[in-house]
């Protein structure tokens, strides 16, 4: 649900669409603020840190962040920090939702689970390069309001559920990517049981200051390496 930004880390217009085909022509608004941050955004927080992903560079210069804050915030959406969504909840700070999305290795073909919809930003960033999304919320109130967004937007391969993203979403496995946005204390194995083999998940783990893995699910067993010092909030649990 989102990412909390510590500098001691050194973590250095609405789309018709935003399916893994949508169109990359630009808006009328083009030269609106929210389209020039967003190029700002694309250049000096993601590319020049690192984000080499095309496809995620391309998603995350159009699809308008400003959307998906709360809207006394709209005019910071843009900023190098994570903002807060209401119940103690956040939406990550934008680097780190492309480092997390660049580092899923996300394609066309594939089903991606997210547990922690949050404000639905990383999962709409998801839905305009995956095949599916099924995202996992356990506040009502920020499911709904993300459920809004992407009608607004007409993203439509998102499916959303209010639940404990914990016990992931049995149903709909396997999932050729997990991505998670809220911090447990371990790995859930609900989640390595319901990842496809060949399959990746992103998670931070940890209380306090806490480690980002990306964790491999091959032929021969699981394979986990730590990515990324990170502070995210904890995942809620029933």
């Amino acid at each position: 649900m989102g990412f909390i930004r510590s500098t001691a880390l050194g973590l250095h217009m609405v789309l018709a669409a935003c399916g893994p085909h949508a169109s990359d022509s630009s808006s009328a608004d083009q030269g609106s603020q929210p389209e020039r941050a967003r190029a700002r955004m694309v250049e000096q927080q993601l590319r020049a840190r690192g984000i080499h992903d095309e496809s995620v560079l391309r998603v995350m210069g159009r699809l308008p962040r400003e959307l998906f804050v709360l809207p006394d915030l709209r005019p910071q959406a843009y900023d190098d920090n994570p903002l807060p969504i209401g119940h103690e909840q956040t939406i990550s700070q934008p680097y780190i939702v492309a480092y997390m999305t660049e580092a899923l290795r996300p394609t066309a073909t594939q089903k991606v689970l997210e547990i922690g919809t949050g404000s639905g930003y990383q999962a709409a960033v998801l839905a305009s390069i995956v095949r599916e999304v099924y995202t996992i919320e356990i506040i009502a109130e920020l499911s709904a309001r993300a459920e809004r967004t992407f009608t607004e937007l007409g993203i439509q391969n998102v499916h959303v559920r209010v639940g404990d993203g914990y016990a992931g979403w049995p149903e709909a496995q396997p999932f050729d990517g997990i991505v998670v946005t809220a911090a447990p204390d371990h790995v859930p194995q609900p989640l390595v049981d319901q990842l496809a083999v060949g399959g990746r998940m992103v998670i931070p783990v940890g209380t306090g200051i806490q480690e980002l893995l990306v964790i491999d699910k091959t032929p021969g067993g699981v394979l986990r390496r730590s990515v990324l010092d990170v502070r995210f909030v904890p995942l809620v649990r029933r």
